[in-house]
This record gives C-alpha cells, structure tokens and sequence, in this order.
C-alpha cells in the first residue's frame, strides 16, 4: 500500500468472489467490470470513516446498512455498527491498490 493506505481505500468495494481463493477473498472498485452473478456483497468506505455495507436483497438488489470503519495498524480493516464499540467485522488486508482489494479469508463476522 501507497504511505497513506485510507487513501487507496475509501471507495466502494464489491466482493470478486471469482478470483477468490481458498485463502484470500479479493475485492474489486464497483466500476470492475464483473461477470454476471447472483448478488454481490461489498462495503463503501468512505473518508469520514463512515461506511455502508452492502448485502445482497431481494430480487438481487443491494441492501445497505450503515456503519464506521478505521484502518487498524495499516494492516486491518475494521467495521462498527451504529452505536456499538464492538467490532462487526475485522479483515485482515494482504495486499491493497487502486481497484483490487485483497484480505484473508479466516478474516471473520458480518455487517448485517
């Protein structure tokens, strides 16, 4: 990742589960060029570190939640629901750029 790593992500992230593999999930900006598919799941990060996560709905349509994120450390992405300070959801980034995201796969828990 560049010297400020929030920079390369707070942009809106979708999940390319066709290029995951049995230990990586990879993510791609939502202007990708994806293959068709059944709903996708993703998150917005955005530079206030406000968020929305992205669940697919009925009908396949996104449904979006909000949240906060911060970058733990350069090396993790954390998500919080509105008024928890728990984390929702912690994934560990193995590599970073201007449109591919990828994090470990063991990385756990659900915005929704």
């Amino acid at each position: 990742m560049a010297n400020d790593p929030a920079k390369h992500l707070t942009k809106r992230w979708m999940h390319s589960h066709e290029e995951d593999t049995p230990n990586e999930m990879v993510f791609r900006t939502a202007d990708y060029d994806f293959p068709r598919s059944r709903g996708r799941t993703g998150f917005e990060l955005r530079p206030d570190q406000s968020m929305v996560d992205i669940q697919p709905g009925a009908g396949d349509a996104g449904q979006e939640s909000s949240g906060k994120w911060e970058l733990e450390g350069n090396t993790s992405l954390v998500f919080f629901k509105p008024g928890r300070k728990a984390p929702a959801r912690t994934l560990k980034i193995l590599s970073a750029d201007g449109d591919r995201l990828v994090v470990a796969k063991e990385s756990g828990g659900e915005m929704a």
